[in-house]
């Protein structure tokens, strides 16, 4: 199977398992209105769904750079979509927890090792990585509105329904895993030939995406309720602004691998954290319908630099490419959700703007951050070529 095709395949893998880490939020009006969980409450299952996820994925990041594992790609898809279909089927807050943070285990599983097959499939370019993420930007997208077609007529019973994705994911993933592995390049990070970590750029790169989580996960819990209360009381206004939210993302990962290929990673991520700060507050102080368009604008500047952030993180890290993206996709974007209760809280005790107003201080931390980094150079091209077993092609001979 060639690049061009397994690529697309990864991406739409991916939306299929991101769907679910969407449904979360967009679960969140439907617990709301049918069982009257207070914000608080309903950020617990937020936090639920993020806290098992930002402990395993890291975990499952160290064991992908030690052995390769394919096969958890179709079982943690389907381990991801089980878990949300039954979280509308007890009463249970306790059960709710649980089948949850079980869907939050299978995100967890999926992320390391998809993205080290994604960088391995695309032999590191930086643009189909950025289509890679695309399809995790569309999963997002696609959730409010599964969900909303999914349980309109008969409630949260319906959400069985929403396993159908994961079972498409399980099945799209075979034919590539078939073709990696009859090219021979299941090989693990442990294979690859010793390359120099970057562990305090890593570090530094770590603690700007737990910002930059940080507001993502803040606005895709609350945003539908917020666009609720300012837009008179709509539900259909909650539910286009969370797809608002996360189809702005789908725009900004490809953009970001754009722009990639013109300026340098760093630089582009630097300067599209900048200009977030300021949409958020848009999202937060501006009335009237214009919150639509402050958030798609902030939807795209925190993915911009999202695929970026992925590849600079394995670029840091490259003897442990699975770590790496355990990292920047799973444990940095959970701790997240850790933030979703403190936000519930606050908007329990004053209000929902006054409880999101922080968010806006979240992207100047990422650019500060962003700004002591250095943009890793191209001796990580030779550990890639060890992983895909292919020579690197011989200099020309002198004249």
């Amino acid at each position: 199977m060639r690049k061009n095709t397994s690529i697309p395949l990864l991406s739409v893998g991916h939306a299929c398992v991101d769907v679910y880490q969407g449904a979360v939020a967009s679960l969140v009006p439907y617990f709301v209105a049918e069982r009257a969980y207070s914000y608080a409450a309903v950020s617990g299952i937020v936090l639920a769904a993020s806290l098992l996820s930002s402990v395993a994925q890291p975990v499952f990041g160290l064991l992908t750079d030690r052995w390769a594992m394919p096969w958890l790609l179709p079982l943690s898809t389907l381990l991801a979509g089980v878990g949300i279909a039954l979280s509308g089927v007890s009463d249970s807050y306790a059960v709710t927890l649980a089948v949850v943070a079980i869907s939050g285990i299978g995100v967890a599983a999926y992320h390391p090792e998809s993205a080290r097959v994604a960088r391995l499939a695309s032999r590191g370019s930086h643009s189909a990585m950025a289509w890679f993420s695309l399809g995790g930007n569309i999963g997002f997208a696609l959730a409010p509105l599964l969900v909303a077609a999914a349980i309109a007529a008969g409630g949260l019973n319906l959400t069985p329904l929403l396993v159908l994705p994961a079972a498409v994911g399980a099945a799209i993933c075979l034919p590539v895993l078939r073709a990696l592995g009859r090219r021979g390049i299941g090989a693990s990070a442990a294979d690859a030939a010793p390359a120099r970590d970057d562990v305090p750029a890593f570090v530094r790169l770590s603690f700007a995406v737990v910002c930059r989580s940080i507001v993502f996960t803040g606005l895709s819990t609350f945003i539908s309720l917020y666009a609720t209360q300012r837009m008179g009381g709509s539900e259909v206004a909650g539910t286009v602004a969370l797809f608002v939210l996360y189809v702005g993302g789908a725009v900004g990962s490809v953009l970001g691998g754009a722009l990639a290929g013109r300026w340098d990673r760093v630089t582009v991520s630097r300067w599209s954290y900048l200009l977030t700060a300021a949409s958020v507050a848009g999202v937060v102080w501006v009335p009237g319908p214009a919150l639509y368009g402050f958030l798609a604008l902030t939807s795209a500047g925190l993915y911009v630099p999202f695929s970026l952030q992925v590849t600079l993180g394995q670029d840091y890290l490259p003897s442990r490419v699975g770590t790496a993206s355990g990292i920047t996709l799973g444990l940095t974007v959970s701790i997240g959700g850790l933030a979703s209760p403190l936000i519930g809280s606050i908007a329990d005790h004053t209000s929902l703007r006054t409880a999101l107003t922080p968010l806006i201080v979240m992207p100047l931390l990422s650019w500060l951050l962003f700004r002591a980094l250095p943009e890793p150079g191209t001796d990580t091209v030779a550990s890639d070529r060890s992983l895909l077993k292919e020579p690197a092609t011989p200099a020309s001979p002198a004249p």
